[in-house]
């Protein structure tokens, strides 16, 4: 999932314009899950922007089911239409989607998004993935050496990992390929380590603009 989390109350508060109406809309979604943007998170900044020191008549709050996905805009248009500017607590795709989709309409993001993750725990979420494009996690054994490894190195371990942590931070951060090493281990699929990788194809990351993925075999 997309991974982000609340900006501070302040900053917030000293981007959102002077207006009568102001929509804040929530994403019941990714930032659902990691507690920055959902139904909740929508009541609680209401709240916060109502008992704040600002000239806004009118806070409305709503959610929907997802900001990165225009088919979900319908139900909104109506109250949309009546606000004067958007606070979105979505990810930076949603906001995006907002701005496109509602062409003329103030959408102010409400939201830092950081990474795609997973949740390790309770309030612990851990990047997994960098939407490079060019997935090895067949080779790795399902360990992402690009999120994982902090150097991003195709080929490891390098000098600098010591007891299965690394160099950059040895008390808090694991070496990625010690992780790969003992899980391809498991799999007895160490011969794995001794393939050397290519480069890294970066035609696949964001290069030249905006990627694109375009599914022909559903295209009308």
């Amino acid at each position: 999932m997309i991974v982000a989390e609340q900006k501070p109350i302040g900053e917030i508060l000293k981007k959102l314009p002077e207006v009568e109406k102001l929509l804040v809309l929530g994403c019941d979604t990714c930032v659902t899950v990691c507690l920055a943007g959902g139904e909740k998170e929508v009541k609680v900044m209401c709240s916060a922007i109502r008992m704040a020191d600002k000239k806004i008549g009118e806070v409305t709050g709503f959610s929907i089911e997802r900001q990165c996905d225009r088919e979900f805009f319908k139900e909104i248009e109506a109250v949309v239409k009546e606000s004067d500017a958007i606070l979105s607590l979505a990810c930076g795709a949603g906001v995006q989607m907002l701005s496109d989709y509602f062409e003329g309409k103030l959408v102010i993001p409400g939201l830092n998004t950081h990474f795609i993750g997973s949740n390790e725990g309770a309030g612990y979420w851990l990047e997994r993935c960098l939407g490079c494009g060019d997935c090895m996690l067949d080779i790795t054994g399902g360990i992402c050496p690009k999120t994982r490894c902090s150097k991003g190195l195709m080929n490891g371990p390098c000098g600098g990992s010591e007891n299965g942590m690394c160099e950059i931070d040895p008390l808090n951060t694991e070496c990625g390929w010690y992780l790969i090493y003992e899980r391809l281990k498991k799999l007895n699929m160490l011969q794995n380590m001794m393939t050397n990788q290519p480069p890294r194809d970066w035609s696949r990351a964001h290069d030249g603009g905006p990627r694109k993925l375009l599914r022909e075999d559903i295209q009308p």
